[in-house]
């Protein structure tokens, strides 16, 4: 029964990813590297590369990338140490707010950072009323500084998944390892660096490596910062040449590239160094409550990162509840009225329903998907096992604009998949594609459901005649409820805000899900944006709400689902 039910599971998974996950991979790289007469050729890479504006793009998406994990590890390290080190006041309150970026969607809040460094923004505001700039002579912030405007945007959003994974791996370290040194005399800073550092190398390579294809792949952002001059831009904008024009396909194929890179150079100086699981911790770590002025700066600290964090979210809330904001300090005149006309205005309505759908049936597939493929792989002794663990693992890899333009590829007219064209109607994709980008976080939460649940309670209920699938569904899945329902409100939540797969898939007005009416919204004259605004905070609401139940629900296991 455990061989069938595993086999038909390998099968299906096998199936499933090759198909909706593979075979978009396979178009692209056929569309990039092959010409119309079917023959291999480099020449579209290489007309990429002497492009001079392709080649800035992809400096420029590069160096996203790495500024905003630069950024990003800069913040999450330190908050991570001195979380699992020391205790200090309102401890538990601090380190729930640090992860409040994690629970606003990047792209909102850069309608935040718009209000707040536009040319007649809040900064800009304050320096005149100091008179530091004069009226004639504002500073348009983000017209020579957007590229770090979405740095900063980046790793303000991306941080916590870092955070996360350092928190988990700091958890798994044996404290009697840092006590052996500290008694050989290996202290302080120099411990840090020599002992608990390599040993929480694994979680901090699997946070950056997911920061950095987040941020190097980010589309959503410099669209609404009008930042043309980068990769993932630039491919949104030749859609529209996907039948005729192999460029479309290179530059998909160079991201590809890049990031498949990136996670192999990184994955080979830092992915040897899995030092943190060598051995079970032999009695938990205990935090250490400082001197008061240490725990004054810890405080503070943690405040002055999570009120940077949501500032941008903050000014998208103030902007949601004016009329008008212009050269001012706070909103000229206050409503509430932007919340009411955005849950009844004729775009928003449609697309609240569409995400709903879309969300709910991916959910649903990466539920029973992702408990079948953990427990293969955590309760059996199954050869295929490893393939299908980590076959389920690369979507998280692999950026979502590039599976999104797959998708597209694959659907064209006379292509196999032609039957699921978005362009008619993207229901069915955009399911998949949530179902397959999110599908990690389910398979993560559930495998960590499993290692949590015995199997002897498994073999007392079949040592009383319980069949193993009974006692599955009766024994197992109630004691690891905590961790699904974490898992699928991970999956619901975010893919009701997934920015690449509705951009890309969603092109007619029916079938907008929010993200898409939210930018939408932001480019319609009069009072678009504020009712952009008003959606955004609807939507930030419904996020924060879910991750703060998933991360209840799982305690520090949550930064376990962020893992590769």
């Amino acid at each position: 029964m455990t061989k069938l039910f595993s086999l038909a599971v390998f099968v299906l998974t096998i199936l499933f990813l090759g198909c909706f996950f593979l075979w978009p991979i396979w178009e692209i790289i056929q569309g990039g590297f092959f010409n119309v007469d079917g023959k291999f050729t480099f020449g579209f890479f290489r007309i990429i590369f002497e492009n001079n504006i392709y080649v800035k793009g992809l400096l420029h998406a590069i160096g996203s990338g790495f500024f905003s994990t630069l950024f990003a590890l800069a913040i999450a390290l330190p908050l991570g140490y001195f979380s699992h080190k020391y205790e200090f006041p309102f401890k538990k309150l601090l380190t729930t707010t640090v992860l409040l970026p994690i629970m606003l969607p990047p792209f909102v809040g850069t309608i935040g950072i718009q209000q707040i460094f536009g040319s007649y923004g809040i900064l800009n505001s304050i320096l005149l009323k100091l008179g530091i700039v004069q009226p004639s002579h504002v500073i348009d912030w983000l017209g020579h500084y957007k590229f770090f405007g979405m740095v900063l945007m980046n790793a303000l959003s991306l941080y916590p998944i870092l955070y996360l994974n350092i928190i988990a791996s700091l958890a798994n370290i044996d404290p009697a390892m840092e006590e052996a040194a500290a008694n050989l005399g290996c202290t302080g800073i120099k411990r840090f660096f020599k002992i608990t550092l390599p040993l929480i190398m694994p979680g901090v390579f699997a946070g950056s490596t997911l920061v950095f294809i987040w941020a190097f792949t980010e589309l959503g952002v410099p669209l609404i910062f009008d930042y043309n001059t980068i990769t993932s831009v630039q491919i949104y904008s030749g859609l529209k040449d996907i039948g005729s024009n192999p460029f479309p396909y290179a530059l998909v194929s160079v991201m590809l590239c890049f990031s498949v890179f990136f996670y192999v150079v990184g994955k080979g100086f830092l992915g040897r160094q899995n030092f943190a699981t060598v051995s079970k911790a032999t009695h938990a770590a205990t935090a250490i409550k400082p001197s008061w002025i240490y725990q004054f700066i810890f405080c503070g600290i943690f405040a002055l990162i999570a009120l940077s964090a949501i500032l941008p979210h903050m000014a998208v809330i103030l902007k949601s509840c004016s009329l008008d904001w212009y050269n001012s300090i706070f909103p000229d005149s206050w409503t509430l009225k932007n919340y009411r006309i955005a849950l009844g205005h004729p775009l928003t309505i449609p697309s609240i329903q569409n995400s709903l759908i879309y969300s709910g049936c991916a959910t649903l597939i990466t539920l029973f998907l992702g408990i079948a493929i953990a427990f293969v792989v955590e309760r059996t002794q199954f050869p295929g096992r490893g393939i299908i663990d980590a076959l389920s693992m690369l979507p998280v890899a692999v950026p979502g604009l590039v599976t999104a333009f797959g998708y597209l590829a694959m659907s064209q007219a006379g292509r196999p998949f032609a039957f699921l064209n978005p362009i008619e109607n993207p229901t069915a994709l955009l399911i998949i594609a949530y179902a397959i980008r999110r599908l990690p976080f389910m398979v993560r939460s559930a495998a960590a459901g499993l290692q949590q649940t015995s199997v002897t309670y498994e073999e007392a209920a079949q040592c009383f005649g319980c069949s193993p699938l009974k006692s599955i569904l009766k024994i197992t899945i109630p004691l690891m409820s905590a961790n699904l329902i974490a898992g699928g409100l991970l999956v619901f939540s975010q893919s009701m805000l997934g920015v690449s797969d509705s951009m890309v898939l969603a092109q007619k007005q029916q079938f907008y899900p929010i993200t898409k009416a939210i930018y939408e919204l932001i480019h319609m004259l009069g009072d678009g944006p504020f009712l952009a605004c008003a959606l955004g905070v609807w939507a930030m609401t419904f996020l924060a709400v879910t991750i703060i139940g998933a991360s209840t629900l799982m305690g520090k296991s949550f930064g376990a689902v962020f893992r590769m």
